[in-house]
């Protein structure tokens, strides 16, 4: 079976996926990327440029197809257009694809490309059923669906969605939103044994309740709304102490807030891939007030495998999948730091409650949201969209 994969670039999150594709017999996969960004606009959003300091592209076989971008445009939806998918297509010759997305022009294209050569489609996107669309959109994700034989849904709300937009109950496979659990767990644990050297590079006292926000500091983050917050958790008495990690465009107006208020709080920048375990191996708890626009939050992955539970909006798309309230961590109203300060107050005032969500919430986690899993939802996706594949054996089928 050839599985031909259209992402929009090399994203860490999804590169273990490939990775576990590519290690199959039953499969010959290649991921095509419609661009490589160059550090400058890898770093939009952080306001600065970044190079990832983990692999994005080893372990499995990949391509990079020719683009042409628009002149005049910022990195967006229309920034840039592809006209090569075709040959790419035809090069591999592929049994079905798996789009991940249509949140950039150049994955639309591909779509149409794979229509017009009747490539079976998958898909997989991040859109959720936690916000109510306009008819126009809503008309929009019907028709545009009506063209995939099956899909992955990434979590509740992400199932709902499709059910909404047409797709078939029976057609829907459950890959749930991971990331590389093992090796975070492993990294953050062997970071505890520097946890005291963290602490004291981030000014932290040792007995402080670290709450941990970590992200771009961008308006759909609301970080104001995790100082606010942190405030309030502070002035009721609450031994904590904020670990800002990011930075971005409201980074001035954090720090402003912060020095007026006289918080508690260190503004570590942005760390990297291989720098974020120190952060896990410190932090109590991480803090997610994001608004909508968080349509997952993999972040929250990345916190709870480390055993690091986590207060995040009901607005989150993970909130319905990963936080189980008073079990895993928290969910509060969106826009409410009175109520995330509450919640962080409960569990720096009572560690062994805290200490026994921690654990929970490393346990669902590491059982629900892995990439084995992943890589079986998959398989049940291909059987759904490919006639006469089985799955967990897709051998036989190659043209």
């Amino acid at each position: 079976m050839r599985l031909i994969i259209f992402t929009s670039h090399p994203i860490q999150y999804q590169a273990p996926l490939f990775r576990a594709l590519a290690a199959r017999l039953d499969l010959e996969v290649r991921v095509v990327f419609s661009y490589v960004p160059a550090p400058k606009e890898q770093g939009l959003g952080f306001g600065r440029p970044i190079v990832w300091d983990v692999p994005v592209r080893g372990g499995f076989d990949s391509v990079v197809a020719k683009t042409i971008q628009i002149p005049g445009t910022k990195p967006g939806f229309f920034h840039r257009l592809c006209f090569d998918f075709g040959r790419h297509i035809a090069n591999f010759k592929p049994d079905v694809a798996l789009m991940l997305g249509w949140h950039d022009a150049t994955l639309m294209q591909a779509y149409l490309a794979c229509q017009l050569r009747g490539i079976p489609l998958i898909m997989r996107g991040e859109s959720n059923a936690l916000r109510t669309r306009g008819s126009a959109a809503q008309a929009f994700h019907r028709l545009y669906m009506r063209g995939v034989r099956s899909v992955l849904a990434i979590g509740d709300s992400n199932r709902k969605f499709f059910e909404h937009a047409g797709i078939d109950t029976n057609k829907i496979a459950m890959a749930k939103y991971f990331i590389d659990n093992e090796t975070f767990a492993k990294n953050a644990e062997a970071s505890r044994e520097h946890s005291d050297a963290s602490r004291a590079k981030w000014q932290i006292p040792p007995d402080a309740f670290v709450a941990l926000f970590a992200g771009k500091l961008e308006a759909k983050k609301r970080v104001m709304d995790f100082l606010e917050a942190l405030r309030l958790a502070r002035d009721s008495g609450a031994k904590v102490h904020g670990l800002v990690v990011g930075d971005g465009e409201d980074k001035d107006e954090a720090v402003r807030f912060a020095a007026a208020h006289q918080l508690p709080c260190t503004f570590a920048g942005f760390l990297n891939q291989t720098e974020m375990p120190f952060a896990y191996a410190i932090a109590d708890s991480l803090i997610l007030p994001s608004d909508y626009g968080e349509t997952w939050g993999l972040v929250v992955n990345e916190a709870m495998a480390c055993g690091v539970p986590a207060i995040v909006s009901d607005h989150v798309g993970c909130a319905n999948d990963l936080v189980i309230q008073g079990v895993t961590g928290a969910v509060v109203p969106f826009a409410t730091p009175q109520a995330i300060a509450d919640a962080l107050s409960v569990w720096a005032n009572d560690r062994d409650v805290h200490g026994q969500i921690a654990q929970a919430a490393r346990q669902h986690v590491m059982a629900g949201y892995t990439i084995d899993l992943a890589v079986a939802g998959l398989l049940e996706a291909i059987t759904f969209a490919v006639p006469g594949a089985s799955k967990g054996s897709a051998g036989g089928m190659s043209t």
